[in-house]
């Protein structure tokens, strides 16, 4: 039997894991480092850079597992997911069992929050046998992190802000009740789904590493350099991660809202 430690490690920045995220880490038996192929190799190298940069007992045994890639053939969505995270906790329990076949504290390092658009979590659920607990350590979310880059505020005085995906931004438009979206696990740039009236963008992509690229300003001029830089990036870099952050101002009219 084991204990599982999610912990968040934000976007990667040693600098900003906290000091419990820290703690946790030194308390490891074993610490699993996923490895999601060659075009991702910089995920899994951030995650080994964080472990040589905090990890201060020599005991914790780090070991690496291959992430099966998910099959986006499928039409059903949902179901692609499940059987992708089926396959996932499949391969937590041969990693677990071959380095660690004693039980103890597993930690498992996460990127952002647990907590938000992550699926660790339903995926600790799929294991078998199932963990004695699961504990789960919030790290710096990437819209903490779009927001401090951009010096803005995520709300305006008093109103709400909604955070959704690409896919829903896209299929449904702009959200009802709120003038403030954020946008998650975007392939798509779905801004160019919406009217781009009146609308101001903040973009990034890569926020909190060195890589990090911004742009903001209204939507009908910002949007094509963004999808631009963000083609260029992905080439370079091989992958991509970004968010951003959609303001419409008063009397303007959008699509869905």
């Amino acid at each position: 039997m084991i204990d599982l430690v999610l912990v968040g490690i934000g976007t990667g920045n040693p600098e900003h894991l906290t000091l419990q995220a820290v703690r946790e880490l030194n308390a490891a038996d074993l610490i699993l480092i996923p490895r999601k192929g060659d075009d991702k190799a910089d995920l899994a190298e951030l995650r080994r850079a964080i472990c040589v940069r905090v990890l201060t007992n020599p005991a914790i045994r780090i070991a690496e597992f291959d992430v099966p890639r998910r099959n986006t053939a499928d039409p059903d969505y949902r179901r692609g997911v499940a059987h992708w995270h089926d396959a996932i906790a499949h391969a937590w329990n041969e990693a677990i069992h071959a380095n660690l076949p004693r039980g103890g504290t597993v930690t498992l390092l996460v990127w952002g929050d647990p907590a938000l658009y992550d699926s660790t979590q339903r995926i600790a659920a799929r294991l078998n046998p199932p963990p004695k607990t699961v504990r789960s350590i919030p790290g710096i979310m990437s819209l903490n992190m779009l927001a401090a880059a951009h010096a803005i505020a995520l709300n305006d005085i008093g109103a709400p802000f909604l955070v959704t995906t690409g896919r829903q931004l896209r299929d449904h438009g702009w959200p009802p009740g709120t003038d403030t979206v954020v946008v998650m696990l975007d392939g798509d740039c779905s801004f160019q789904h919406i009217r781009a009236d009146a609308i101001t963008i903040h973009w990034g992509a890569y926020v909190g590493m060195a890589e990090q690229i911004l742009l903001s300003g209204p939507l009908a001029q910002t949007g094509p350099r963004i999808i631009a830089a963000r083609a260029e990036a992905r080439a370079r870099h091989g992958w991509i991660m970004d968010i951003y952050l959609l303001r419409r101002h008063a009397g303007s009219v959008t699509e869905g809202g």
